[in-house]
């Protein structure tokens, strides 16, 4: 029994017994739920041989007996306590407080094990249960500890994970105050590693970012994708800690220490633009997949969003107003807040919002419905999809960045932003490394964009294969240093910067 417990801990030992039982043997809490269970047999349905068992739990537990046995015409329910130090044995002689307190003992019984046998019982059956009490009180004692520890990890895990969506979403205050129960505080600068590791490697990954950074860095496992971690690093003590030619990141010394893994690491930034870093490593990690060290750092470039100007500003409010002043019909709709958060996850992960956000698809499908409805845009199209994102990403440009409120009239077209000279200058930046890829990058990136950033389109429009297509893609990702076929992507800057050289021309 003791070689089965340290093998196969209770499972095995339920097994066992309801193999020599030719039966039912589990596990019951003392209030008849069955917590554990294994059927040796079909003679007949285990639900009926899990309800005998329950009603002679409860039994057992309000007659506060050592051991109890309930009858029927087929079978036999044979029940003893894991833990043996029933209340009649403990107190022979008991008064009625001891009566009383061993009644509120009963109440809290703990849970017993159950074997449910047709008549007439195999021999030796109640002796080898006997035998078997003591070896799965242990088991059970150890596994209950280890669920209480993955339930705690569990915890800590979404803890994260929702001040990691509060920072994404600027709720700030709201994500230091969540965060002063977990350790460590949140840095500020930082900079923000995404570690894409093999499968079935994370948790392991996990303990190994977390020595080398000595418990300085906050790590998150990724709600959208399975294989991913998101580290926030606190960028100060790195660049103390390490040469500006290294890269000055924790990423380098994870991808130096697990083989497996690819990183990808963004620009110092301040806390607040906790989403821009994460996009930016994103982008990098699309480039580090293609180099020999598995590490990229983001490349430097200039954020649309800091060049629009005060024209730029006035059109996003412009834009985002009736989303913004929105106020929902009944109290249990998403109002402006949730909707906005709705979309912003939806333009960075697609789909994947519903993992990120712990939607529904049929809830995030009628969300954007009513977003698309409030800003004018159709959502479906890649030029509504930019425009709402450079309006999204224009709102949440930190204040010192953006231009000193102006007057003028409020401008209602975008192709008027993107006119200007410094979107001019951006846009001509984001395009002059394609003429390293020739033609045929340029083409095949119009092409893609024109067929709403879909890859079956997009080959069909060129007279290629689909994995063609993927190839060329994949092709100017490592070229552009932005990650283009697997969300977040850069589509809509290149949208946007394709716009404005066309409205030069």
């Amino acid at each position: 029994m003791y070689r089965l417990a340290r093998t196969g801990g209770s499972p095995e030992l339920l097994r066992r017994l309801a193999r020599r039982a030719e039966g039912w043997a589990g596990i019951v809490g003392g209030d008849g739920t069955v917590l554990q269970a294994v059927a040796g047999s079909v003679r007949w349905p285990a639900h009926e041989a899990a309800d005998l068992a329950s009603v002679a739990a409860r039994e057992l537990t309000a007659r506060g007996a050592g051991s109890y046995t309930l009858d029927t015409d087929e079978r036999a329910a044979l029940l003893l306590p894991l833990d043996r130090a029933g209340p009649d044995r403990a107190h022979p002689g008991r008064t009625a407080l001891g009566r009383a307190t061993s009644d509120r003992a009963s109440e809290s019984r703990g849970p017993v094990l159950a074997v449910v046998a047709p008549k007439p019982l195999p021999a030796g059956l109640a002796t080898l249960m006997a035998d078997a009490v003591m070896p799965l009180a242990l088991s059970w004692a150890s596994e209950s500890v280890e669920r209480k520890r993955r339930r705690v990890d569990l915890a800590e895990s979404r803890g994260r994970e929702a001040v990691l969506h509060l920072l994404m979403t600027g709720q700030l205050s709201i994500a230091h105050q969540v965060a002063g129960a977990l350790r460590p505080r949140l840095p500020d600068p930082v900079r923000v590693c995404v570690v894409e590791c093999s499968g079935g490697q994370r948790d392991q990954v996990a303990r190994i970012c977390a020595d080398a950074s000595g418990g300085r860095t906050w790590i998150v496992r990724c709600p959208v994708y399975a294989r991913h971690l998101i580290l926030i690093v606190p960028a100060g003590e790195e660049a103390e800690e390490r040469s500006p030619e290294d890269g000055g990141t924790l990423g380098l010394a994870v991808a130096g220490l697990v083989d497996d893994c690819v990183v990808g690491v963004s620009e110092e930034v301040r806390l607040p633009d906790t989403a821009t870093a994460y996009q930016q490593a994103f982008h990098a990690l699309a480039v580090a997949r293609g180099l020999p060290g598995r590490h990229a750092r983001f490349g430097a470039a200039p954020e649309p969003a800091l060049v629009v100007g005060a024209a730029g500003e006035r059109w996003a409010d412009a834009l985002l107003a009736p989303l913004l002043s929105h106020l929902p019909r009944r109290s249990r709709d998403p109002g402006s807040q949730e909707l906005s958060a709705t979309l912003a996850s939806w333009l960075a992960f697609s789909s994947h919002a519903t993992q990120h956000l712990k939607i529904h698809r049929n809830t995030l499908a009628a969300r954007l419905k009513l977003v698309g409805e409030l800003l004018g845009l159709d959502l479906n199209l890649l030029a509504d999809q930019a425009a709402a994102d450079l309006a999204l990403r224009i709102r949440a440009t930190p204040a010192l960045h953006r231009s000193r409120p102006g007057g003028g009239e409020v401008t209602e077209d975008l192709d008027t932003v993107l006119r200007t000279p410094g979107v001019q200058d951006w846009a001509a930046q984001q395009l002059r490394v394609l003429a390293q890829a020739g033609p045929t990058g340029a083409a095949t990136l119009r092409t893609w964009l024109g067929c709403e950033a879909q890859l079956s389109a997009t080959a069909a429009a060129l007279g290629i294969s689909v994995p063609g297509a993927r190839k060329r893609l994949t092709r100017l990702e490592a070229l552009l240093c932005r990650s283009l076929l697997r969300t977040p992507s850069a589509r809509y800057d290149l949208w946007l910067a394709f716009r404005a050289v066309d409205l030069q021309a």
